[in-house]
């Protein structure tokens, strides 16, 4: 049995992943740490979990994990982590971190965007992006894995066919005009309280927001480039739904290269997604006239994925649950692999 803990463990994606993790054929969780007097149980901070783990929480720190933990998952906000992550590798665990302090390999662009200092460059260089369907091989031997964003998972896992060398298909897109439009639910925004995620707020509303200033702008637009060799640019406006979870990405991109783009047959471009994501067991392409609907993989680990051409563009809409495919599911995969476990394990 893999043991595991969860450094930070009162977020919402925290209740995701030990919802997950009870769950796995291969694991025990043994620690709980969160900054809460009292060692209350975890069914009390969380009482949709009575009956099902009443583990007790302690602090922290190392020093209160228990003896043979394999795996951490910490899951403070950014800024925070990066005081804890280092502390755990010292003591001899994996680490998976669900913050952005370990998803930039230029700890200038963390710094620009994030407005703080980063207090662990050592740790940063050997961070290991985490999605599997790009980067499993990296994954299996890290000791230090940065669970990817929510926003970007759903946005580069639409692109990176368009951008990656894994098929031989001919096709190619303008790097530098690249437009992704997302939708996310409430829960997206995190579990502390703020005006704009107040019900007389968000309900009945959809906005947009930091529209050419997220914090997820470069995260995307940082691995895509590594993906494609390139430097890519993006275009990224965020928006936010009256529902509780959930990510829809639509994605446009101008097709380039051989021949007119706008006569590129459809059903080249089908082969090249068909193609780069076959062996991958949470990606889904919709075929025919089927589209991607957030219902159809909330509670899932799934990225549902469909494609299509309108004049010189394709049209990519990417979707998934943000707290699962965008955070815990996505942890729980990443630790899989780390570990040696079948990828699929509490999963499906």
């Amino acid at each position: 049995m893999v043991k595991v803990g969860v450094v930070g463990a009162t977020a919402y994606t925290s209740l995701e992943l030990i919802k997950l993790l009870v769950k796995h054929p291969a694991v025990e969780i043994v620690y709980l740490g969160v900054r809460k007097e009292g060692n209350p149980r975890i069914s009390e901070i969380f009482p949709s979990l009575q009956k099902i783990l009443e583990l007790r929480c302690t602090g922290m720190n190392p020093e209160e994990m228990p003896k043979g933990t394999d795996l951490v998952f910490v899951t403070l906000p950014p800024t925070i982590a990066m005081q804890y992550v280092p502390r755990f590798l010292q003591a001899g665990v994996k680490v998976i971190d669900f913050s952005a302090d370990y998803r930039f390999q230029d700890k200038g662009i963390y710094e620009k965007w994030y407005k703080v200092s980063h207090t662990d460059t050592a740790n940063l260089k050997e961070a290991v992006y985490g999605i599997p369907e790009l980067f499993r091989d990296n994954i299996k031997n890290a000791r230090l894995v940065s669970n990817p964003g929510c926003y970007p998972t759903s946005a580069i896992l639409g692109l990176a066919p368009l951008v990656g060398a894994r098929c031989n298909v001919p096709l190619h897109i303008n790097l530098d005009d690249i437009i992704i439009d997302a939708k996310s639910g409430v829960s997206g925004r995190g579990r502390e309280p703020r005006e704009d995620t107040h019900y007389c707020e968000c309900n009945e509303n959809v906005e947009a927001y930091n529209v050419g200033a997220h914090r997820h702008a470069p995260e995307i637009e940082q691995i895509l480039s590594m993906v494609a060799g390139s430097n890519i640019s993006i275009c990224f406006a965020p928006h936010l739904v009256p529902m509780n979870r959930g990510i829809l990405s639509t994605i446009y991109a101008k097709l380039v290269g051989r021949g007119d783009a706008a006569s590129r047959p459809y059903s080249e471009i089908m082969d090249v997604f068909n193609e780069f994501y076959r062996n991958e067991p949470f990606v889904r392409i919709k075929q025919g006239d089927e589209l991607p609907k957030t219902k159809d993989v909330v509670g899932t680990n799934f990225c549902d994925i469909a494609v299509r051409v309108v004049g010189e563009r394709v049209v990519v809409i990417s979707c998934i649950d943000n707290l699962i495919k965008g955070a815990s599911g996505q942890a729980v995969q990443n630790m899989n692999v780390m570990c040696g476990v079948e990828e699929t394990a509490g999963l499906v």
